[in-house]
């Protein structure tokens, strides 16, 4: 079996169940280390990018039913709202999966151009729910979109990196 995949065809690397499991798991552990002052304005929302990842390169797998129970997940980590996260996923898997065609057709700089809007879109889900229970916006969610959004190129790197098969150690 030849391991090397044309770039068009990226989208067809094998994904278990436990593999896209454990990456949301890794992802909600980033999201859960204490962070703090400018740091906390500026961090991003590993867990977002990693669903919209698996929404966009196997929608079959991964849908908003999974959105909802990471972000339900995610919610009960933080202590935030219940539900709160898991809107702002549900509507970010929506419009990954609305999208995943569009965004795998793009190299990876103008595909963080594609998915900028919808995790600014997320974002702005965080920012209703929070004005909406404590009356204003805090703008620093914002400021963690365009670090996510960032993070997109190399995220896709390392996954698409782990999916890839292994050579046999015996074969030359």
């Amino acid at each position: 079996m030849s391991t090397h995949f044309p770039k068009d065809q990226e989208f067809l690397l094998p994904a278990s169940r436990t593999f896209i499991g454990a990456s949301l798991f890794v992802a909600l552990m980033l999201d859960w280390l204490p962070w703090q002052g400018i740091w906390l304005a500026l961090k991003p929302d590993f867990t977002a990018l990693v669903l919209l990842y698996w929404c966009t390169h196997k929608p079959y797998r991964v849908g908003i039913g999974v959105a909802w129970v990471v972000g339900i997940l995610a919610d009960v980590a933080d202590a935030s709202l219940l539900g709160q996260h898991a809107l702002a996923y549900s509507v970010l898997a929506f419009g990954g999966i609305v999208l995943h065609r569009r965004v795998q057709m793009f190299d990876l700089r103008q595909q963080t151009l594609q998915i900028f809007p919808l995790l600014l879109l997320a974002y702005a889900v965080y920012a209703a729910v929070h004005w909406q229970m404590r009356g204003y916006i805090a703008w620093e969610y914002f400021i963690g979109s365009v670090v996510s959004a960032l993070l997109w190129p190399p995220l896709t790197i390392l996954l698409q990196a782990l999916r890839r098969p292994r050579a046999n150690s015996g074969q030359l």
